[in-house]
């Protein structure tokens, strides 16, 4: 099996989970550092729950864009609705969403037991 058509399948797809995770896991950081000290200790466990709610929203965002994204593009075009959505986008757009909140959710438990 030839790896280069492989690498070249993987290395967009790659790029934008890896991008989304890593800002998730900053944005993580921060908020399990500096949130607590403003708003109290529940802020971890609200970094935490809002890091969940965007891993599922992504999921399952791309989930049903992987499965009507073609019968909503074809619905576009017979309607002659002009938009540029298609499900390649959208499932693009929710990788991002879910790999971010799992950036979060991955920061909160790794920085709470580094601080003690």
């Amino acid at each position: 099996m030839d790896v280069d058509p492989l690498l070249e399948w993987a290395r967009p797809r790659l790029r934008v989970l890896g991008t989304a995770l890593a800002a998730g896991f900053a944005l993580g950081v921060a908020a399990t550092v500096v949130l607590p000290v403003v708003v109290g200790q529940t802020a971890r466990v609200k970094t935490f729950a809002v890091g969940a709610l965007l891993l599922g929203f992504g999921t399952l965002g791309w989930s049903g864009s992987a499965m009507a994204g073609r019968g909503i593009e074809n619905a576009q075009r017979y309607m002659d609705t002009g938009s540029d959505w298609s499900e390649d986008d959208s499932r693009r757009a929710m990788t991002r969403v879910g790999s971010f909140g799992a950036g979060l959710m991955l920061a909160v438990p790794l920085v709470t037991a580094a601080r003690g």
